[in-house]
């Protein structure tokens, strides 16, 4: 089955069925629709081609008059985010397992996967921007209802920055769509549009902000340490495991081929921009004891990073920041998902109270270990080879690349030390707590960790079989630009 247009439909069905299920039965019914879901995925993977073509196109006439259509297809830039956006809400909602959600929390999670989806693997600017804004709503609705502390204040300006966002990027696409003398907004009419150099900037700022507001690049950036601390541990998972990709995707989709002349003008500001949040979120995380919030700022510099890869133009940086994409998913749900398990225990994250839980949670403690090696980058992780590429392509940038590539590596340097802080501080030394009683991961708790764990070091083994979907793909986009 390759009809791509299933792998839209059924969260959509999987969201109408889930809002009408109770809350035990519904976490069930959502993870076997997720698996459901992963499974349709398979033949995608097993039957893509590793070229540079679009494979599995599909078109449907929305409203004919103004030509107006949902195109999806596949290639080796979107075929990567469908795999880690199918692959990593089952463990999500499986790490939402420990809480008692109602099936309207894994409806708006179904419905979120299908505007992911979309966003993923549309072929024209107007089912992209339906997906964007679809994505929006599920999770705004995810962290104000079951978040906590001033959720209704943090994520009002959430949404107010991603739409403003999101509006800007509207009007280019409206810009564009008078542009294209057969009225089209397929990606392939666009790209070939002939703008005048004026155009090309404002459209490549209207879409820039649009993007680094998701990613979040600095300064960008202020409305996700809140957010992502306020949110539940699974809208937490979803915005930094998945929909801060939206962002990073956008670059190489849309906004590279789309107005190459002005990238190659301001490419440099956007990859200053990214290198000081490299810096800045890696300075900021050292100083948190809210485990959240240091997750949260070491999310801004590792993102940072990849978005500087991107705007290296080079063979390396961009498929590294694929790969660093999807690595960065797989890391920080893990990460999350562990602070979420010691805050049950618990009942508090802050650095200051924890310690000494090695000694009563060795599977926790382990896995623990595995994922933040992942995360800092230790050879043979999944972590390392992306920010080795990363850092390639930065380096190979012409002018002041070697500075660059000094500025971004110091992610790595930087996140050695808070994440190492962050073990020692939870799980060496005397414990703060009373931790005689306390239980360590078993059940699904610890088939999640041991899943994340596994494929922090088999990516790491392996890349390949990541790099070689998107190599082509990413050598036609780089002819394009240049």
């Amino acid at each position: 089955m390759d009809n791509l247009f299933i792998l839209l439909l059924l969260p959509v069905v999987s969201a109408i069925i889930l809002a009408f299920m109770k809350s035990t039965s519904a976490k069930w019914a959502a993870f076997v629709l997720a698996l459901l879901q992963l499974g349709l995925t398979i033949p995608f993977i097993c039957n893509f081609v590793p070229d540079a073509s679009v494979q599995f196109s599909q078109s449907w006439s929305w409203i004919s008059n103004l030509g107006i259509n949902f195109h999806v297809g596949l290639d080796g830039i979107s075929l990567p985010m469908l795999i880690l956006t199918n692959g990593l809400i089952p463990l999500i909602i499986l790490a939402s397992f420990g809480h008692q959600k109602t099936g309207n929390f894994y409806a708006l999670i179904s419905f979120m996967q299908a505007g992911l989806v979309l966003v993923f693997i549309s072929l024209d600017a107007f089912s992209f921007y339906i997906g964007w804004e679809a994505a929006l709503i599920p999770i705004y609705f995810i962290c104000a209802l079951w978040g906590e502390g001033d959720r209704i204040r943090i994520n009002m300006k959430f949404f107010v920055y991603t739409f403003f966002g999101s509006l800007l990027m509207l009007i280019a696409i409206i810009y564009l769509y008078q542009q294209s003398g057969t009225k089209d907004l397929s990606w392939t009419t666009l790209t070939q549009l002939s703008l005048t150099e004026g155009s090309q900037r404002w459209i490549f700022w209207a879409f820039f902000a649009a993007f680094a507001i998701k990613i979040p690049l600095f300064p960008f950036h202020s409305w996700q340490p809140d957010t992502y601390t306020h949110a539940p541990a699974a809208g937490t998972m979803l915005l930094s495991g998945i929909m801060l990709k939206m962002g990073l995707f956008g670059l190489l989709r849309w906004l590279l081929p789309l107005v190459p002349d002005a990238v190659a003008s301001y490419g440099m500001v956007a990859m200053i921009m990214s290198l000081i949040g490299v810096v800045y979120g890696s300075i900021i995380a050292f100083k948190m004891n809210d485990a959240k919030r240091l997750i949260a700022y070491s999310s801004i510099a590792h993102v940072g990073l990849i978005s500087a890869g991107i705007f290296s133009f080079s063979q390396e940086g961009l498929q590294g920041a694929i790969l660093q994409m999807i690595n960065h998913g797989i890391s920080v749900v893990g990460l999350f998902f562990i602070i979420d398990v010691i805050q049950q225990r618990l009942g508090t994250r802050d650095l200051k109270e924890l310690g000494g839980l090695a000694t009563k949670m060795p599977i926790l403690a382990i896995c623990f270990l595995i994922i933040l090696m992942g995360a800092i980058g230790l050879p043979l992780t999944n972590g390392f080879i992306g920010e080795f590429l990363l850092l390639k392509g930065i380096f190979s940038t012409a002018e002041h690349g070697v500075w660059y590539a000094v500025i971004g590596g110091t992610t790595l340097i930087f996140g050695a030390v808070y994440m190492l802080r962050f073990f020692q501080k939870a799980m060496l030394g005397t414990a703060q707590k009373d931790v005689l009683n306390i239980q360590d991961v078993r059940g699904y708790e610890a088939l999640l960790l041991i899943i994340i764990s596994a494929l922090v070091i088999i990516i790491g083994i392996f890349p390949n079989c990541l790099l070689h979907l998107s190599e082509a793909s990413v050598s036609q986009l780089l002819q394009q630009i240049k």
